[in-house]
């Protein structure tokens, strides 16, 4: 099972500046979180973000914040709490009625919207915020993949705690440079030695 850019969207967690000094590994964190940010730009998946209580800690990082189409200001540590399933998930296209139009039992159905199921996720803290809205988004029925090295909580502990209960609650844990070369799928893509640029 292989991650595809058309099929894909990034969700990236509270990289806010009053936290991402405390976080363990903060500017390896930060900077696996703007090449995710950069190589999604490259490859057309869609960048939402997220922020935490932000009147008290703060705006994203200004790069991660510019890549997103939202950024989503939020006081439950859940993002999906507060509407985050609405922006990944769009309304189905309403069906046009016309009275010259052909029974209902012979029409076709509505054309759904185009759906990015498979949520690359990535954040801060990695137990709290990232943890609570990706199982969420499972229990949502989303395809959840996390950036493991583009998470971060206070500490490795409690990071490598949030890994195993998503692990077990069904999410994929991935690289950065999985993520890039998984949604490259070849060499010959167009984007390559712009997006190998970014991770060597």
């Amino acid at each position: 099972m292989l991650l595809d850019a058309t099929e894909s969207q990034l969700v990236l967690i509270d990289y806010q500046e009053r936290l991402m000094p405390a976080i363990f590994e903060g500017p390896a964190v930060l900077a696996n979180a703007r090449r995710l940010a950069e190589i999604a730009r490259m490859l057309d998946v869609p960048v939402w973000g997220t922020e935490q209580n932000p009147s008290r800690l703060g705006a994203n990082d200004a790069a991660l914040r510019a890549a997103c189409q939202k950024t989503l200001a939020k006081m439950h540590f859940s993002a999906a709490e507060e509407g985050l399933g609405e922006w990944l998930r769009p309304p189905a296209k309403p069906q046009g009625s016309n009275a010259r139009s052909l029974p209902k039992h012979l029409q076709k159905p509505a054309p759904l919207a185009t759906e990015r199921g498979t949520i690359v996720i990535a954040g801060c803290e990695a137990h709290v915020c990232l943890l609570q809205t990706a199982l969420d988004l499972i229990d949502d029925e989303f395809e959840v993949w996390v950036v493991t090295d583009a998470c971060g909580s206070r500490t490795e502990r409690n990071r490598d705690a949030a890994f195993d209960r998503l692990a077990g609650a069904g999410a994929e844990l991935v690289t950065t440079e999985m993520v890039a070369f998984e949604w490259l799928g070849s060499c010959e893509h167009p984007a390559f030695k712009d997006v190998l640029g970014l991770i060597k």
